[in-house]
């Protein structure tokens, strides 16, 4: 006997059309009607797939993070800590500047104008940021030697530096601040990076 009626949606299709929504409009830009517009979905049958937006948002949130905010993984790949903020750099920008994708980070410009109703939302996307910048520090301590950094260096700071440089390369690359130019940017940015003298 047949188990139930099939879905009439292709839920990866549809977690990818809120991606792309959220990222473009951020969390309280965008309301259930762009929503249901752009997943082809009823706002019933989206609660019933995906919980309430704020539920959605958060699940949207791990599939960027699993696919084209996932730079910050190939960063804390690499051998050394100068390889380490090259790459983030650069893949953050190849990341804003996406072809196919809105330019900017769907976790800044979901952050954007995030009132006080969306409090938990605001909180989770503050505990991000934060998890990131630990993770790079983390990464920045383990390294010694040749491929470290400078006796004095603070990993801490230098990670948040990073994070703070990627955030406004996103929200240039949202005004259109052209992906040449933001790789300059990042080219700069490593030139600047401390280096050991030995």
């Amino acid at each position: 006997m047949p188990g139930g009626r099939p879905r009439s949606y292709d839920p990866e299709l549809a977690l990818n059309s809120a991606m792309l929504t959220f990222w473009t409009q951020g969390y309280e830009g965008t309301s259930m009607s762009h929503l249901t517009t752009a997943m082809g979905m009823s706002a019933p049958s989206i609660y019933a797939a995906f919980g309430d937006k704020e539920t959605l948002f958060y699940k949207v949130v791990e599939r960027y993070m699993a696919g084209p905010g996932a730079y910050l993984h190939a960063a804390l790949d690499q051998p050394t800590a100068e390889a380490l903020a090259r790459t983030f750099l650069h893949s953050a920008v190849e990341a804003v500047t996406g072809d196919r994708t809105p330019h900017g980070c769907l976790i800044v410009q979901g952050a954007l104008a995030v009132g006080p109703r969306s409090a938990s939302v605001r909180e989770y996307l503050t505990r991000l940021r934060e998890d990131g910048v630990k993770s790079l520090a983390d990464r920045l301590q383990s390294f010694s030697g040749a491929d470290g950094l400078p006796p004095g260096s603070d990993p801490s700071a230098l990670a948040r530096l990073l994070v703070t440089v990627v955030q406004g390369l996103a929200v240039q690359a949202a005004s259109g601040v052209p992906r040449e130019t933001l790789h300059t940017v990042a080219d700069q940015m490593v030139t600047c990076w401390p280096r050991r003298a030995d």
